[in-house]
């Protein structure tokens, strides 16, 4: 069977997504399917098995997959170190910090670690479905290109091109992309997927006719809008996120600052109908909240400085209700925090903490990356996942005392003992729900809908032309 690629016709147009509803679709229909993206810019990341880092966006299509996470899926993680530097992470181990332009300079011997990951889930997985970036024709990064060009015209992917239609613009954007789209990528192109659709399907039957005709190609499907509510892959998504609330009990701050990172772990208080979160990305009182929380951040040190130029360093000092910090936040309720040697900043440097816990990090490597179960806050087997170089001596993975707790651990709150526990000592009548129903339900009925309003037969068609 010939590989498929997801391409789009800008950011954003819901790449993501609808590879992850493929991954479900053909999964159920009883393939071993592999996601795959080549290389991914994100701080939101999750941690394999066997201790490696991928994109959450490939993690959630594996799980939709039914499959395991593998670094495979995503050979090139590119995480922002500040100041037009990236961390580079090879096969889900972290290879060098650079500046971008050094990276596109060694842009050549990426494409042998990309070309050896997509060929052996080839021969391992019945079918692999890759996500393109961005635009595939962005004409002057093409040849330095990992995602898109690169992979189609490599592995002679069957391509699927998907436009957002609620961006406005849509018939434009595929004629444009269509005229400037490398020949080997056009040609093995199945058909156009229109994406965000609002309103009445029969509204857009000429434009159907338009796009097959005029630019003669096949649209596969017109997909109504329909957000997915999990692993949100930026801050932008977490912007575009409505909450469903029904009797809320616990109002949540949840400090949004600019290294925001691993923030799918709001997904879970997102989904839950009595918390209601908010992202607070600027100063603003916090008397009016019962809870604040501190995420995890790719850039702690510089992170702290931006909370206390905002005023809410302050704000947060002041505040005498719970207040519970995530890996990079756990960090920030130290003392003091020290990166002498710039391992997670453009450079050297310390800042103060907030005290609340008397510790110091030191930044060191190697980086800490670890999935399995723990034992915190006395639940005994809670599962999650640390990606860390920030060490602490006196309360490596957890504190608790009085309203102030936190953990290197990401994913606490996704385990509903603890976290039905921890929100009833706020709020005794809280209920909590189960959140892997939920999840699992969100990812179904996402490929449902996808399925429904998608041409399969002449996808699967495609897929197993011969050569």
């Amino acid at each position: 069977m010939k590989p498929l690629a997801i391409f789009g016709t800008s950011s954003d147009a819901g790449k993501t997504t609808i590879a992850m509803a493929l991954c479900r679709i053909f999964a159920d229909q009883g393939l071993s399917v592999a996601p795959f993206k080549a290389q991914n810019v994100s701080n939101n990341s999750a941690v394999t098995p066997d201790g490696r880092e991928i994109s959450r966006a490939q993690c959630l299509q594996a799980e939709a997959a039914r499959v395991e996470p593998n670094h495979l899926f995503n050979p090139v993680l590119l995480k922002s170190h500040g100041n037009g530097s990236v961390q580079v992470i090879v096969n889900g181990l972290v290879d060098r910090n650079q500046s971008i332009a050094d990276y596109y300079d060694s842009i050549g011997d990426l494409k042998l670690q990309v070309e050896q990951a997509f060929t052996t889930l080839r021969q391992s997985h019945d079918l692999v479905i890759a996500e393109g970036a961005g635009s595939p024709v962005e004409l002057n990064l093409l040849h330095k290109d990992l995602s898109n060009s690169f992979v189609a015209n490599t592995f002679g992917t069957k391509n699927i091109l998907v436009a957002d239609i609620e961006r406005g613009g849509v018939f434009a954007s595929i004629y444009g992309t269509l005229e400037l789209m490398h020949p080997v990528m056009r040609k093995n192109l199945i058909g156009v997927v229109i994406n965000k659709f609002r309103g009445d399907r029969r509204f857009f039957d000429e434009g159907e006719t338009i796009i097959k005709e005029r630019f003669g190609v096949p649209v596969l499907g017109v997909l109504p809008f329909e957000p997915l509510n999990i692993d949100m892959e930026d801050s932008q998504s977490l912007n575009n996120y409505r909450q469903r609330l029904n009797g809320v009990k616990i109002r949540i701050a949840a400090i949004a600052y600019p290294g925001l990172s691993n923030y799918n772990d709001l997904d879970v208080l997102m989904a839950d109908e009595e918390l209601h979160v908010e992202l607070i990305q600027a100063y603003r009182p916090l008397s009016g909240f019962d809870m604040v929380l501190l995420p995890g951040s790719k850039t702690v040190l510089r992170d702290l400085r931006w909370l206390k130029q905002q005023g809410l360093f302050d704000e947060i000092e002041r505040f005498d209700k719970a207040v519970f910090g995530i890996c990079g936040g756990y960090q920030m309720l130290c003392r003091t925090l020290h990166d002498p040697d710039a391992i997670e900043h453009d450079r050297p440097g310390s800042e103060s903490g907030f005290g609340f816990i008397d510790d110091e990090v030191f930044y060191r490597l190697p980086k800490i990356v670890r999935r399995g179960s723990y034992d915190l806050f006395d639940y005994p087997g809670l599962s999650g996942y640390e990606i860390h170089c920030g060490r602490m001596t006196q309360f490596p993975l957890f504190y608790r005392q009085g309203a102030v707790a936190g953990t290197h651990v990401h994913g606490i709150f996704d385990n509903d003992v603890f976290r039905t526990a921890y929100f009833k000592a706020l709020t005794p009548d809280y209920r909590g729900y189960a959140y892997a129903v939920y999840r699992d339900a969100q990812i179904q009925g996402f490929a449902d809908r996808v399925a429904a309003n998608l041409d399969l037969s002449l996808i699967l068609q495609a897929l197993q032309e011969q050569a």
